[in-house]
């Protein structure tokens, strides 16, 4: 530890353990150290050794030469027992290093060392595997190359170091032991190494499974079944710790046995130590075991009823917070999977393993009673002035009993009372309830550990091998619990810790064995070496008499034993007295400790304080009351039997069992102690007997963090693991070693004056191992001169003769002599092995060589920088001497340049005050003119503006007036033109007959014409053109056809719609005669409108069926004469005449259609010449055709058109609404009278009645409908989506628009009576319920209450009748048994939840009206708190609400439904289905609201004498149709516009979040800007004041220098 060196400091204060610090300083009693950071620190000297005079000091170690790059990726640190200095900081330091570069697995000797990453690293892949597997077979039949590069430390290289030698001859069994702390993943390392060994050994016995089996047991191979017991074991013995989420709270030992051939045969599970004490309790973050959990959480519906999980019984928590086993720690999830997967992975393996199902629910069953066994209360009751208890549940002890399958009244008497035989009576006493809880405790920790050793046995039965004599040699897996101190360590820790230590024994015998292999295999002596051991350890806690498990069990047999006497024992033994430790040191106990019955046992890894009043003898005994065993004896469960004889058979021992099986006398149960002792000498005699393989897994933190490593934590698991215990055992010998190539090529330079033919500097050629020898003896050799050489002071630097090396070495501090015996450097065959003091000495001189050559490097580097400084210092000086004398020369020029500037100033100074006089008169004098121009052009620029509009005003005005006179042109061109259209189409129509035949005609020439096409075709079929031409001719031909059969099917509706009305008319004109006569013959009578009311009867015997009607009369009050009675069904002559011109427009429609015809047989006429070689034309045509045309119109005319009277009239010929004759008369009638009128003619049944002109056929009935949907009925086409130009089409003219506009309207009119559907239906919607209370009388605000909060119902409309007024709105919850576990609905009133009625419905609104919706609160009753980054989606569930107002109540001024959407469109639904049926319940039940209703009839009117001209009915119906079609047209376009100015307020919405998100980023990149402008200005400022700093010493110098030469000057004048 030379100056210069680096070293190791121990860091006691921080958490990096170890600090790397150079040595600054040494001296006889204290080492100088310096830190990067730390600063400087001082140590002071721990011991001398005597015989080499080594010094060491205080927490200070050696460190290692770092090692380079490429030396880091040959693998130079893979082995750490390669180092030259191995101890604790070194071994952290390379850990540290390997960490952080991705390699966790590292070797020191036969130790494999294992960090646990915390991620997922690619390290485990089949390629990988693969790789190992097949690099261990190259080695194992001896055909690995030397060159290769060796594999990286992996769990994959020990695994299969462990199966090849097995395999060898020897067939000698083998053991990998794991151990390391909670989380240092142990559990997944056990099942790596399975992986790979169950991979080796399947074999040809591997009979693969098929994908998705039933997973029988004879599906699967040995393989699959020794991997899939892993889940099972887990799921009964892993549970969630502080530090680990999969935390293995058992020891196990896995022994696979394989065959001769290396083919696995099976395996068998021996476990340790099981944990019982967490399943009643467990402290805050940590779990139960995880089979408790899997089955809470992951069970279905059905298994919850069969497991007596009921739904209200947990108050609204989850499962595993409302049990008390399961709740105590906050039943947390995992972080790497979830319970729920976790019971499907479980219940997999257990089928996989050939469970069947019934024992698979008898075990979750067991599990779900112990569960509710821990629900079990006790009250306290007096029974014979005694306390005792009483179960509190009676219910809850039923569910338990039955699930656990044992007798309940027995269970009560297990729970609540004590039984104790003496004399072979038994007694029985009542418990208290602390006392009861604790045996249901108890109760359910023996359940508990005899399910736990059941599934054990069951496991190895479906594991284990079926011959003992088949299996030739096994490997056992040893998963064992770490190392364990905290602040409190009880009976638990106490025998976790007495497994470590026995291990360690082991292990340092092991390691004892490796070096001395290694010694007889370098040829080297070693007889002198001795190995620590820990036996003391081991005899003072398993010691027959005297050791503390023996004493704990004597303390156990005694009636009234008790920790304290327990650990008062232990004080008496081991420190009587005053004393504080045993003679072996291994026992410890101060006086402060004996009085808190507390005692340290000094182990390997360090003291460990146990407290012995933390139930030792309860945990040590362990029993089970004689209720107890009553109760699992008469249970009526087999599994409870078959676990409690497994117990039993644990807790007398397999041979003791067997004896009492032969009829032997009963053996005593073993305390846990005694079972904890023949298990772990079992366990170390089937180690012994194996070659053992290690592995120490570590956790670098205890966050469970990536690439994080507390430097601390991992120290201390090191020395708790062994690893720092196995490096000592190992470097108890010889703790240097060095190749030999390495050793000399270190140490040549200690000899830099011995010449190259007495000691090679190079290894070329020269044998290596003598080499060395050499060097050391060389090195002696030296020593001893030196040696001799300074026995009379040290050697003076200043003598004659020596080298400038030389002296320099003489200068410095010299290092220790160079003498050591021989024989601690001992040279095997291919190293070199040295023990420590020749290694210091070797190291010292190397560094006090190092420094002295570094001295002489210095100095010649100092010599050449001081002569550089020389040569620049004297260049200064003649710099400055040279730039003085320029100074003094431009001083004088620059006085003579100063007195020509100052004129030069003067002349210009005077030039600016006359140019600044002349720019202001200048500038003066523009400025007016710009503002009096400026004024001009104004008025100017005004003037002509106001031409412009006023012109522009007068010419829109006539271009305005033109646009209307050619747009009342055109429709007036266009009406007579569609009046053209139409009468031609009639009058086609009409004639039937001749079209018919006609038609007849055309198809027997196209026969004729088809069969001459064939023929011309089979004669022509060469020619290829032809062929084409025939096509498309055909083609047309078959066009036509179509055409014509629509054309058929046109004149055959048309010819029976022209029938019924050509027979209603001569229905009517029959009539019409019949009542003139009945006219005539009431007029010869004399009856006259005035003389109504007397012969009212009269004329309604005479003629039953004639109405009247009231004209009022004139000013004078009399009737005007000629008015006359006429019958109701009278047709006017104006009537009639609108009928001939229907029937007129029919027949030109017949007319258009001949002339479409007579087109289409003058085509086939052109086709026809065509094809036999003759050309055409039109005149021709025409002339060929006229005959046809003048046979066609001598045929049917309009008269003989007509059909028999007999035949029915077609459907919508008789909707036909009956028409009234008009009154001859000036004056119209009333409004009322007109309401009379159509209520006489029965217009209530309006809208099932269509006009006749409603049933011909218009244009758009020709245009194609887009229709939506496959196949349907006429109702639902009725009612479908029909579409064929809409609002979003382009159109060409004003009729297609209207058309369009027509169809939309329909297809909306379909949609508003779908509307009432929805409601029928019901919506689910997350809903609130406002209610809003009257301000108080100070005047304050009001008050708003929810009584129903963000819950989850179903809204429907039930009807209680035929009216609207009658149905209500129900809500209903939704959700099960989910809903009310997680409290979705716990807040919700229930009063809240009544029907709405229709009639109470205020206002519907879209949206949340009259409360934000952000600020809505949730179930739990707390308002959503406002965040930035939800703004957005806050925008767009605005469009997801819907608020109903209702009327108010005592309770609430006001009340509010807020409903919460899952889509937009389903909002818009149920919006348009309440307002449709409250505009229904408005128009049918409500008061009128338009001036379209009828007034209030006077009941004094002459309702016989009413008489009103149909043309009056006609406009009234047609105003209010028109105002229907305005209304529904309005609303059709309002409903688009609302739907696009939503679209674009989310869209603007989402633009403005957008834009606040860019604002707010240009602000922080702004305020950051400023910060940094700020910052610079700062330095800008710094930097000038520091510029002036330099100006003013400039000055200075300069004026000093001024002043130096002025005192030269004048000293040179004096003189």
């Amino acid at each position: 530890m030379e100056a210069g060196a680096n070293v190791w400091m121990r860091d006691n204060d921080g958490d990096e353990a170890w600090l790397l610090c150079e040595v600054v300083k040494k001296t006889e009693t204290e080492l100088t150290l310096k830190h990067k950071t730390a600063g400087t620190f001082t140590k002071g000297l721990l011991k001398t050794d005597k015989e080499t005079s080594e010094k060491k000091f205080q927490d200070v170690e050696l460190a290692n030469t770092p090692l380079s790059q490429e030396e880091k990726e040959d693998g130079r640190d893979n082995d750490l027992i390669t180092l030259p200095h191995l101890h604790e900081p070194a071994i952290l330091h390379s850990l540290s290093d390997r960490f952080f570069r991705g390699k966790i697995y590292t070797w020191t000797g036969p130790v494999l060392i294992a960090v646990n990453p915390f991620q997922r690293l690619p390290l485990y892949e089949t390629k990988i595997l693969e790789a190992y597997r097949r690099d261990g077979l190259l080695k194992a039949q001896g055909l690995g190359s030397v060159g290769e590069k060796e594999l990286e430390p992996h769990v994959f290289a020990i695994a299969d170091r462990s199966y090849r030698q097995m395999m060898t001859e020897q067939r000698k069994s083998q053991a990998i032991l794991i151990s390391g702390e909670s989380g240092a993943g142990k559990t997944e390392t056990t099942k790596i190494v399975m992986l790979y060994l169950t991979t080796l050994g399947a074999g040809s016995t591997a009979t693969e499974s098929p994908e998705g089996g039933s997973g029988e047991v004879a599906e699967l191979s040995i393989m699959e079944k020794v991997l899939q017991s892993n889940p099972v074991l887990e799921a009964f013995g892993n549970a969630r710790t502080l530090r680990n989420d999969n935390s293995s709270r058992f020891g196990k030992f896995i022994e696979l046995g394989f065959s001769r051939a290396g083919h696995l045969l099976g395996a068998k599970v021996q476990t340790y130590l099981l944990e019982k004490v967490r399943l009643a309790f467990h402290a805050a973050g940590e779990r139960n075991y995880h089979i408790f959990y899997q089955l809470l959480r992951g069970a279905k519906d059905d298994e919850h009823a069969k497991y007596e999980f009921h739904e209200g019984i947990t108050g609204g928590l989850d499962l595993p917070n409302f049990f008390h086993y399961t709740g105590q720690g906050g039943a947390p999830h995992l972080r790497e999977f979830t319970d729920e997967s976790g019971l499907e992975y479980t219940l997999k393996a257990m089928r996989r393993l050939g469970w069947k199902e019934e024992l698979i629910d008898q075990v979750l069953k067991l599990i779900a009673g112990i569960l509710h066994l821990g629900q079990i209360q006790f009250d306290l009751v007096d029974k014979e002035g005694n306390d005792c208890s009483a179960v509190a549940s009676e219910k809850i002890l039923g569910y338990s009993a039955k699930l656990l399958g044992v007798d309940t009244e027995m269970m009560k008497v297990a729970l609540t009372e004590k039984a104790v035989v003496v004399r072979g009576q038994e007694i029985r006493s009542g418990l208290p309830p602390d006392k009861a809880a604790d045996a249901r405790d108890a109760l359910s920790k023996t359940i508990y550990g005899a399910l736990f050793l059941w599934v054990v046995d069951q496991v190895n039965e479906s594991i284990g091998w079926e011959n003992d004599s088949d299996v030739r040699s096994s490997c056992g897996v040893l998963d064992i619990f770490g190392f364990e101190c905290f602040a409190v360590n009880s009976f638990e820790q106490l025998c976790i810790n007495f497994t470590n230590e026995a291990l360690q024994q082991q292990f340092n015998q092991f390691i004892f064995k490796l070096e001395q292999a290694e010694y007889e295999a370098e040829a080297i002596n070693w007889a002198f070496i001795e190995f620590p051991d820990n036996q003391d350890c081991l005899d003072t806690i398993q010691a027959p008499k005297i050791g503390v498990l023996a004493m704990l069990d004597d303390e156990c047999r005694l009636p009234k034993g008790s920790d304290r006497n327990f650990a008062k024992r232990m004080f008496d033994q081991y420190v009587p007295g005053k004393l504080t430790a045993s003679e072996n040191t291994r026992f410890h106990a101060s006086n402060i400790q004996k009085a808190k019955s507390i005692f340290c046992i000094r182990h390997f890894a360090g003291l460990v304080a146990y407290s012995a009043e933390t139930s030792f003898l309860e945990k040590n005994k362990d029993e089970i009351p004689l209720t107890a065993q009553k109760l699992f004896e008469t249970a009526p469960s087999q599994l409870i039997k078959d676990s409690f004889e497994v117990q039993k058979r644990e807790n007398l021992g397999r041979a003791a069992a067997e004896s009492s099986k032969k009829g032997g006398k009963p053996a005593k149960s073993k305390t846990v102690g005694q079972q904890f002792k023949e298990q772990l000498s079992s366990l170390i005699k089937n180690v012994q007997q194996t070659d053992p393989h290690y592995i120490r897994c570590i956790k670098p933190n205890d966050a469970a963090k990536p690439l994080l490593m507390t430097r601390k934590r991992t120290t201390e698991q090191l020395r708790y693991g062994g690893v720092l215990e196995a490096v000592r055992v190992a470097r108890a010998g010889y703790p240097v070693r060095l190749k030999h190539a390495d050793f000399f090529q270190r140490y040549r330079m200690l000899l830099p004056t011995i010449p190259d033919k007495r000691l090679p500097w190079s290894m070329d050629g020269h044998d290596e191992q003598k080499l060395c020898i050499k060097l050391v003896e060389v090195v002696l050799e030296e020593g001893k001169k030196h040696k001799e050489a300074t026995k009379d002071g040290p050697l003076d630097p200043k003598a004659d003769g020596i080298t400038r090396s030389e002296k320099i070495r003489r200068m410095q501090n010299q290092p220790i002599e160079m003498e050591f015996p021989q024989g601690d450097v001992q040279l095997g065959k291919t190293k070199v092995f040295m023990r420590k003091h020749p290694h210091d000495c070797l190291e010292a001189h190397r560094v006090f060589h190092q420094n002295a050559s570094a001295t002489v490097l210095q100095s010649w580097a100092r010599g050449l920088a001081k002569q550089r400084f020389f040569l620049i210092v004297e260049d200064a000086a003649q710099t400055m001497q040279r730039w003085y004398r320029g100074c003094k020369g431009r001083e004088r020029w620059w006085r003579l340049r100063k007195a020509d500037a100052g004129d030069l100033l003067t002349n210009v100074f005077r030039m600016l005050i006359s140019w600044r006089k002349y720019n202001r008169a200048r500038k003066g004098t523009i400025r007016y003119q710009g503002l009096v121009r400026g004024r001009n052009v104004r008025r100017d620029v005004a003037a002509v503006k106001v031409q412009k509009y006023y012109r522009g005003f007068i010419n829109q005005k006539h271009f305005k007036q033109l646009c209307s006179a050619i747009l009342a042109l055109q429709c007036r061109h266009r009406m007579r033109v569609a009046k053209a259209e139409l009468t031609e189409l009639l009058r086609e129509q009409k004639d039937v007959g001749k079209l018919k035949g006609m038609n007849e005609k055309l198809k027997e020439e196209m026969a004729s014409l088809r069969a001459m096409l064939a023929a011309q075709a089979s004669q022509t079929n060469a020619s290829a053109a032809h062929d084409k031409a025939i096509a498309e001719k055909e083609a047309q031909i078959a066009a036509l056809e179509k055409r014509v059969a629509e054309i058929e099917k046109e004149l055959n509706e048309a010819k029976a719609l022209v029938e019924s009305l050509e027979g209603k008319i001569k229905t009517q004109d029959s009539k019409a005669k019949e009542d003139k006569e009945t006219i005539y013959q009431l007029k010869s009578r004399g009856f006259t409108g005035g003389q109504g009311k007397a012969t009212g009867a009269a004329a309604a015997s005479a003629a039953p069926t004639v109405q009247t009607v009231v004209v009022t009369p004139d000013s004078d009050g009399n009737v005007p004469e000629g008015t006359i009675k006429v019958p109701a069904n009278y047709v006017s002559p104006e009537v009639l005449a609108e009928h001939r011109s229907r029937v007129a427009r029919l027949e030109e429609e017949l007319d258009e259609e001949r002339r479409l015809r007579r087109e289409a047989d003058g085509e086939i006429i052109k086709l026809r010449a065509a094809m036999n070689g003759v050309k055409l034309d039109d005149a021709m045509v025409s002339a060929l055709m006229a005959p046809q045309l003048s046979a066609q119109n001598s045929g049917v005319t309009s008269e003989d058109s007509s059909y028999a009277g007999d035949e029915e009239p077609s459907p919508r010929a008789s909707k036909q609404p009956k028409e009234a004759p008009e009154v001859t008369g000036t004056e119209k009638p009333d409004r009322r009278e007109m309401q009379q009128a159509l209520d006489k003619l029965g217009m209530e049944e309006e809208h099932k009645k269509t006009s006749f002109m409603d049933q011909l056929l218009v244009r758009a009935d020709f245009i194609p409908k887009i229709r939506r949907g496959g196949a349907k009925n006429d109702e639902e086409k009725a009612a479908d989506e029909a579409l064929a130009v809409g609002w979003k089409v382009e159109v060409r003219n004003r009729k297609e628009r209207e058309e369009a506009l027509r169809d939309d309207v329909h297809k909306f009119e379909g949609k508003l009576k779908k509307f009432p559907q929805v409601l029928d239906e019901g919506f689910d919607v997350v809903m609130w319920q406002l209610n809003r209370g009257q301000p108080d009388v100070t005047g304050g605000e009001s008050t708003d209450e929810f009584a129903i909060k963000s819950s989850h119902v179903t809204v429907k409309m039930h009807r209680r009748g035929e009216l609207f007024v009658q149905a209500v709105l129900t809500f209903m919850l939704r959700g099960g048994y989910l809903s009310k576990a997680i409290g979705r609905n716990r807040n919700v009133d229930k009063s809240a939840l009544e029907p709405l009625s229709l009639h109470d419905i205020l206002e519907v609104r879209a949206g949340c009206s009259g409360y934000d919706h952000a600020e809505l609160p949730s179930s739990s009753g707390k308002a959503k708190k406002k965040k930035d980054a939800s703004k957005t989606n806050d925008n767009k569930q605005s469009s997801l609400f819907l608020t109903i107002k209702a009327t108010p109540t005592p309770l609430a001024s006001a009340r509010a439904y807020i409903f919460r959407f899952k889509s937009r469109s389903t909002r818009n639904d149920c919006l348009n289905s309440l307002r449709v049926v409250l505009a229904d319940m408005q128009i049918h039940e409500g008061v009128s609201i338009s001036g379209l209703q009828s007034q209030q009839e006077d009941p004094m009117a002459d309702e016989d004498n009413i008489m009103i001209p149909l043309s009056a009915v006609h406009d009234a119906i047609n105003r209010e149709r028109e105002s229907y079609d305005r209304i529904l047209l309005m609303l059709l376009q309002g409903g688009e516009d609302l739907k696009e100015k939503e679209d674009q307020l989310l869209g603007l919405r989402s633009k403005l979040d957008s834009v606040m998100q860019e604002s707010k980023e240009k602000d922080r990149v702004q305020a950051n800007d400023s910060k940094l402008i700020m910052q610079l200005s700062k330095k800008l400022e710094t930097l000038l004041m520091d510029n002036e700093d330099l100006r003013d010493q400039n000055d200075r110098l300069n004026n000093r220098l001024v002043a130096v030469e002025s005192e030269n000057m004048n000293l040179a004048g004096r003189s």
